[in-house]
Parts: C-alpha cells; structure tokens; sequence
C-alpha cells in the first residue's frame, strides 16, 4: 500500500515528491476491447497517469435505475495493469462536450437553474448517485492497493456558479463515501473563476491552452502554496457541425507542454485521446460571448486532434510530445504497441428492408401524449432521439405562415402527409417555414434533439419545442406527441418493425442492410446520398452522421464487427439512405 499527498510544492507520494504527467481518455469513449490498447499508447507518449471522467446520465437513464457502473471498475483495473496511476472526475456535473454535461435529462428537466447548488432537490439525486458510484473508485485508491492518486470536486465550477457552501457539500459527500486520496478542484486561470471554484483546504488547479506562466502566477495569487498542475492542456479542440474541423499544430501545443513542464508544473493533456461520442451521446453548446445565441450540435467524433487519434494511431503531435515529455520520464520510454487490426478491404452494404418514420414510431416510440401545447423532450421522457408533435389546423381558413416559439433544435415538418420544410435555430429560436399552411391541415413536427447545453449559463435548458406552433399568429392546440429514444433501438425490438421490400420505398426511415465483411478490424462507414441520422452495426450505436460536415464518415471499432454478415440500421430522418452503406479502410497517416 502506498499514500498520496498533497505537499507544500510537490505531490507526495510515500513522503517523496511526484510529477504527475497524466493524459485523458474517457473510457466511456473507447470500445472496452481496445483500452489496454490506448492505455498502452498514452505510456509510450510518456505518461504515468490517467484521467477520466464519469457521466452521470450514462448510467441513470431513469431515476433510482442504473445501468453498468462497473465498468468504471474495469477501466480503473486496465490503468493498474498499466502500470499507470488514475484522477478521476466523478462531477456530479462534468462538461466534456457530453450530452448535458453528464446530468440526468430527468433531474435537469424539473430543476432547471436549480442544478449544481446547494438546493436540497438537486443533492439528494447527487447522494443517491455518489453512494452507488464511488465504491468503484474507494476500493481502488493508491492507499488500498490500487491506481487512484486524486478525486475532482464537481468540474470547473467557477465558469458557471458561486454557491461554495455547494462545493463544500460536494467535496464532504466525497469525503463520506471514503474518498481518502487529494480532492482537487480545476477552473479556468480567471479571479472570478478561482474565487467561485475554489474550496478551502482543497487542491485548485488550472486549465488553459497556452500561457502557463502567466496561468500559474493567477493560480498562485489564489492559492500561496501547493503543486502547480494544469488539469487540462488543451492541445487540441473539438468540432461543431456546420464549422470548420479544428486543428492545432503540433510545434505549437508541445512548445506549451514544454513550457507547462518548465514550470515545475504537473500536467494533464487534455485530450490525450478523445475517443467518440458513441450512441448519439454528443453534446452542444450555444454560441456567442455569453452563450445566447444559435445552438452549435457537437460532432460525433471526438478526436480532438489529439495526439492520439480517434482510431488510436500516433500523430505527429504525439512524436512531437513524446519528445518533450522523455526528459521527465523515469528510464527509457516504451515503444507504441501494436495497432489494432484494420478492415482489410472496402465492403458495399447492401439495403433489403425499409419502414417509414411513422411504422417505427407505433412498434418503438413511447405512449402518446396528448396536451394543449407541445411537451418538452424532458416532458416526454426523451434523452437522446426524436419527438413527432401532431396538431391540426381547423379550417376553413386562408393559408397563413406556420411558426415555431422557442424551437431548441432541428424540426422536419410535413403538412398532410407531404414535406414542407425543415427548421431550425440558425435564426433564433422563432422561426417560420418559407411557405404558407392551408387550413384545415394536419401537421407533423418531427423534432430531434440535437445535443443538450454542456457548458455555461444555458446549461440545462429544455429541450424541442419550449413555446408552441403558430398557424399566423394564432397558437394551435390539441397536440399528440410521441417520443422515440435511441435506447428503445433494440434486436429484438427492432425485428417488429414492419419492414417493407427496399425497393418499393424510400426517403426518411429506417433502413435495414447487411455487409459482408472479410477481414474485420476498424474501419470507417459512410451512408452515400442520406443526409441526417444514426447508424446501428450489430446493434452497436455509432452515432449521428450529417452532410452538415466537417465530419464526413463515422468511426467503426473493429470489436464491433465480425467476420461474414453484419446487420446494418440506418435511420434518416431527412432525406433517402437507399443507397446503403460502405464501409472503408482507414486512410493513413502521414
């Protein structure tokens, strides 16, 4: 057994000092089969830690009812195999570019601005929630044989809260489920930031891309004595749909790893590998200096252009790191481990089956509501998928412009079987189709969630239709609305759906196809001539796909295909996946 501490400049670890020179992967992003892969990579790169956050909503899709928090445990056993240490981050609220910033839909959903304070119907969740997670992280400590150096307190709280008297009911809560080892906070190098997430008596540490002297001199005006660390380097960025994809040189971001390191500083790179948001886990944010204005959908991938790319392959930045950062290792540097097998040649899927929106609706969709307004996603119980919102429009009437009030993502919108246009918020949250609506009519909303807030003031925020449906400027009213979660997408279930023969149909649905694959291994899937939707391998949830770009293929890890047929689900929403799929090679790196 040994101990870990917090000294007056170093950490301590059995009373000798420590740099701790960490990388994040969040393993909730990485297939199970290849963590002993990236972990593997991140040693070679020079690190002797990892970091990982927890989310929260992964594992709590309902209240009371959890799914597989064990694997934490399993992941924390691979880093120990590892030989590598482990911080963890267990929030309750973590950012990450993750759905909600890893909070419950369903707690979010009735408390709104109430989250991440000391309101008593936020921490009762929060408790509920520690006592089940953390003995995966108690029993594991460094001091009871096990990787576990240090344990986050919530997540750069100063960017959105002052409420400490929350923090230091975060950081006792921690402390009763027999978290032992430094609690540590980490917020951005800002006075108002450091003042608003700091707790007395806990570690703060930084988080920037650049600057570190002048990021620790803030640091050290906040906090006269302790280690300096950088909780999160960004060497790299994540992407919007509709922008351009991100791209950090690698001369520049280890020149400020370098100088980090100068400092006397621990560190860590933020993202060492980023991994993917799988099953539509992506989350949003809203542009503009105070976060109000357009929705910004993040992007499946999460690659970050880290040093470790999204397939596990070394950059050029990971050379250019693992050349700063052998100086400060401990005995030579291990050489990469072998890469995980690849796709060996290019399969053209095949599409045999296809069921309209509607037909999946009524087999997967949950009970109709039926309200004189639009229920919110939150309402419907709806985490991540789509919303259909019926109404009708009496008559008879002139055909006046249809709108939406406080609309907080995507709608495709039919009126009497037939598609009138698509809305969404790039003009603000009231919109209105092109064309007038005739009366009497009936219309179609059908509304996914395009990524709850992650970060910043709107965090939390409802999401769909928050206002209602205007047919001129009179509001409509009778609606029946029927959600369809992505976690209802099953085999089981989804071989009750009534298929009809590719041919005879196409446009928005699900789509059923096979590939035939000779050797298995990653790869990477494209859906030619569809244009928004998700995409199921074997039952696996790659994620969102969108022609709205940067990001033009999906990430397939190998474990996720096997040798022969592979059964394929396509659901577009928007226009026509009849081409099928393929799946391709992955490109080389240069």
């Amino acid at each position: 057994m040994s101990t870990f501490a917090v000294g007056d400049e170093d950490f301590l670890l059995d009373g000798r000092p420590v740099r701790l020179l960490s990388g994040a992967l969040h393993y909730f992003r990485v297939h199970e089969a290849q963590w002993e892969h990236r972990l593997g990579m991140l040693r070679a790169m020079g690190l002797n830690s990892v970091e990982t956050y927890v989310p929260w909503n992964l594992y709590a899709p309902e209240p009371g009812r959890y799914g597989d928090v064990e694997a934490l445990g399993r992941f924390l056993d691979a880093v120990a195999r590892a030989g590598m240490w482990a911080i963890v981050r267990p929030g309750p609220y973590i950012c990450a570019e993750w759905e909600n910033g890893g909070l419950p839909h369903w707690l979010t959903g009735p408390l709104g601005r109430r989250v991440r304070s000391l309101d008593p119907e936020f921490l009762a969740p929060v408790e509920n929630w520690f006592r089940r997670l953390l003995p995966q992280v108690v029993e594991r400590q460094i001091d009871r044989g096990g990787p576990v150096v240090l344990v986050q307190v919530e997540n750069e709280y100063g960017s959105y809260g002052s409420d400490l008297a929350y923090l230091e009911r975060v950081a006792g809560l921690l402390r009763e489920c027999g978290v032992s080892v430094p609690l540590f906070t980490s917020d951005g190098p800002e006075d108002h930031m450091l003042t608003g997430g700091s707790v007395p008596g806990v570690l703060a540490t930084a988080n920037f891309g650049s600057g570190a002297r002048e990021g620790f001199a803030t640091l050290r005006r906040h906090q006269p004595s302790g280690p300096l660390m950088c909780m999160e380097f960004w060497c790299g960025w994540f992407d919007h749909w509709g922008t351009e994809h991100a791209v950090r040189g690698a001369e520049d971001a280890a020149a400020a790893l370098r100088e980090i390191l100068e400092c006397g500083a621990s560190v860590n790179v933020y993202m060492a590998h980023g991994g993917t948001n799988f099953a539509g886990w992506a989350g949003a944010n809203r542009a503009g200096e105070l976060h109000d204005g357009p929705l910004r959908a993040t992007v499946t991938s999460y690659d970050y252009d880290a040093p470790v790319d999204e397939a596990g392959r070394a950059t050029e930045k990971f050379w250019a790191f693992r050349e700063v950062l052998a100086r400060y290792a401990v005995g030579a540097l291990p050489e990469p481990p072998a890469p995980p097998a690849r796709l060996a040649v290019p399969v053209r899927g095949t599409v045999d089956g296809w069921a309209s929106l509607d037909a999946v609706l009524e087999v997967l969709g949950g009970e109709e509501s039926v309200t004189p307004v639009p229920p919110t996603f939150e309402e419907l119980g709806v985490d991540r998928g789509l919303v259909r919102h019926r109404v009708a429009v009496p008559g008879p009437r002139q055909p006046y412009p249809l709108g939406v009030t406080g609309l907080r993502d995507r709608a495709v919108v039919y009126v009497d079987g037939l598609l009138a246009g698509v809305l969404d918020t790039a003009d603000g949250e009231d919109v209105t189709l092109a064309g007038p609506v005739p009366g009497p009519a009936v219309v179609d909303l059908w509304v996914e969630s395009l990524g709850r807030v992650n970060y910043g003031p709107r965090l939390g925020e409802p999401k769909g239709i928050t206002g209602g449906v205007r047919h001129e400027r009179q509001y409509l009213h009778g609606f029946r609305s029927r959600g369809l979660r992505l976690d209802a997408f099953e085999a089981a279930a989804v071989d009750k759906v009534p298929f009809a023969p590719a041919a005879e149909r196409s446009g928005p649905g699900l789509h059923r196809g096979t590939l035939d694959v000779t050797g298995a291994g990653d790869a990477v899937l494209r859906v030619p001539g569809a244009t928004r939707g998700f995409v199921w391998v074997n039952g696996f949830c790659l994620g969102r796909y969108w022609t709205a770009g940067p990001q033009d293929a999906l990430f397939v890890p190998g474990p996720v295909l096997r040798e022969g047929v592979n059964e394929v689900w396509v659901l577009e929403l928007e226009g026509d996946a009849g081409a099928g799929v393929t799946l391709d090679v992955l490109r080389e790196r240069h």
